[in-house]
């Protein structure tokens, strides 16, 4: 018999009562306390001395871990209920205490960097040390790129209520507005993110309507948008010219622990292999009975009747074939579905999109999302899971080495969504299902190689314009349908002037470039994948202590330790591509 789950989370078990938590408000403080103590230690602390040194680490690891659990409680809260008043309230608190804990670690770091080169490699081979030194060594490093520790104080402190201002300005408006949808005759109301779920939609009238109303609510709206994207930009500009940086680029590579020429290598194998995806968003366009696919299309199901799933049933097949790869990862995503660590109740008020977020103190994650039964939910649920279980193996790693990039936590979540995805498609009970879960599986590639890779050329572009002056939203909507035009190689019919605007990730604070990420990680896990087929029932140990490194290296020596392959290359992501193309090559064949 099916076991059901609940599909609502459980935050009470780490603070109870919500934003009206008193023991969260308490905990609030007792960090300030500790952050005043770390100021205080790092002010007097013997930069040459490794006992001195290794005080510092241990207040640090302390407080940085509680910095992330209260931060994980607030991205919780206010994801549930948009119109929560006091969760929007605790996000500017948020954003004081960043602004603190920031100042510190600029400080911090600014006195690694007077120490000379020969003691400091003697500090990191000290025993007390070794563990944390490619941590240290790294922000030694960054800090001899910044300015004073007063000039990165002031902009830490002057960014609290500008730059990331503009991020919540943006959240703010998008949690307050509705789409009015026309169903059965009757019109109703829906926030953001339920409406794009009515994008997967079979019946193209439905697409075409729910488009339309998106585009007609972005639209309303594109001035404010406007404003909090040029004002995003060009804060980050203007520290990038203070700081003398010439590329865009240089702080999201560094943030992703990753060479220019790794981007490179893989854009270049991404461009020379877009014909099969043109080819299958052409054949798709042909089964739905159309010339050429308008974006609202890019999504839909090929099959009129769409198979749903329940939530029950999604975790069900998530953890059974999560254990025909690792039973330890089965194990734990079976602990988070029993323990009520996913939010997936399709309701209002939510916003919209899906996250996974670690409470490190706890040793638990929470991960959020709308289910509504799709096939796509339920890889977007092994997704978040991947995610979860990233962290999970790495609870007992030392605090500073949690600290792994974007590009690699979409590597552990990627990784497990296609086990799913690969499940998903040998289980099909006949040729029209299998059809519809390799297109289902296609979709992804097409996301990864296409629509991620629009986001980035049209990154690049706005930063450029940028620099002369604001950017008007005539122009963004103009660079944003050049850049879809040139990653879909003209395949499409009708593009998305307004998705600059609709993309929440433009618009985030904490990381720049908030695309290429996500590709690396698909193909970075694709490789993964394709090794942990040749290796078998061994693997698991292996991508184990590969996650657990993620924290402590660079992308290049992750890849050269682990899969023993050099990212700067292009063989290594021609091969990885060659995995996608295989499954348009099987789709075209049915």
């Amino acid at each position: 018999m099916l076991k059901t789950y609940n599909p609502t989370w459980d935050l009470d078990v780490i603070f109870p009562g919500g934003s009206n938590s008193t023991k969260f408000r308490t905990y609030l403080e007792d960090i300030e306390k500790e952050m005043e103590q770390l100021t205080v230690t790092v002010n007097s602390f013997d930069a040459a001395n490794a006992e001195s040194l290794k005080k510092v680490v241990d207040q640090l690891e302390g407080t940085t871990k509680k910095l992330r659990e209260s931060f994980a409680f607030i991205s919780c809260l206010t994801a549930q209920d948009v119109k929560d008043e006091k969760a929007n309230l605790l996000v500017g608190k948020r954003s004081e205490m960043k602004a603190k804990m920031d100042a510190v670690r600029t400080n911090f770091v600014q006195k690694l960097v007077s120490i000379d080169d020969v003691t400091w490699n003697q500090l990191l081979n000290h025993p007390l040390l070794k563990k944390v030194d490619f941590v240290l060594n790294e922000d030694r490093e960054k800090a001899k790129d910044l300015l004073s520790s007063e000039e990165e104080v002031l902009i830490n402190d002057l960014a609290v209520d500008g730059y990331h201002a503009w991020g919540q300005m943006y959240n703010t408006i998008v949690g307050n507005m509705s789409v009015e949808i026309e169903e059965d005759g009757e019109v109703k109301s829906y926030s953001v993110g339920q409406a794009s779920n009515k994008l997967s939609n079979p019946d193209r009238t439905v697409r075409k309507h729910v488009s339309q109303q998106l585009d007609k609510a972005w639209s309303e709206k594109a001035d404010l948008f406007g404003q909090t994207l040029n004002h995003l930009g060009g804060f980050r500009l203007q520290t990038y010219k203070h700081r003398n940086w010439d590329s865009v680029l240089k702080e999201p590579l560094a943030i992703n622990r990753m060479k220019k020429e790794t981007l490179d290598a893989m854009w270049t194998a991404i461009s020379n292999n877009k014909k099969p995806f043109v080819d299958f968003l052409q054949k798709k366009a042909d089964l739905l009975g159309l010339e050429k696919l308008s974006m609202y299309d890019v999504g839909a199901p090929i099959n009129k009747s769409v198979k749903t799933y329940s939530y029950s049933e999604g975790a069900d097949f998530i953890v059974n074939h999560f254990g025909e790869f690792s039973p330890k990862m089965a194990d734990f995503a079976q602990m988070a579905f029993d323990k009520r660590w996913i939010e997936a109740e399709d309701r209002a008020g939510k916003r919209p999109g899906g996250f996974c977020t670690s409470f490190p103190e706890s040793e638990q994650t929470r991960i959020f999302m709308t289910y509504s039964g799709t096939s796509s939910n339920i890889a977007t649920l092994a997704h978040e899971l991947g995610h979860a279980y990233h962290q999970h193996v790495m609870n007992d790693v030392h605090g500073l080495n949690q600290g792994y990039a974007m590009n690699v936590a979409e590597t552990a979540s990627t990784f497990a969504e296609m086990i799913v995805s690969d499940a998903s498609v040998k289980s099909a009970e006949n040729k029209e299902e299998k059809m519809s879960l390799l297109e289902d599986k296609i979709k992804r590639s097409v996301a990864f190689f296409m629509n991620i890779h629009a986001r980035f050329i049209f990154e690049q572009r706005f930063y450029e314009e940028r620099k002369q002056g604001m950017v008007s939203v005539d122009r963004l909507n103009e660079l944003m349908v050049e850049a879809q035009k040139e990653a879909y190689s003209d395949s499409i019919e009708d593009y998305d002037p307004n998705f600059w605007s609709s993309k929440l990730h433009f618009h985030i604070t904490g990381v720049p470039f908030y695309n290429f990420p996500y590709t690396f990680g698909y193909l970075f896990s694709l490789g993964i994948y394709a090794h942990a087929k040749k290796k078998g029932g061994s693997f698991e140990d292996d991508y184990i202590a590969l996650l657990r490194d993620t924290g402590r290296m660079n992308v290049e020596q992750l890849a050269e330790k682990h899969l023993n392959v050099d990212l700067t290359k292009a063989d290594f992501w021609e091969d990885a591509i060659q995995l996608c193309v295989n499954d348009v090559e099987e789709f075209l064949s049915l």
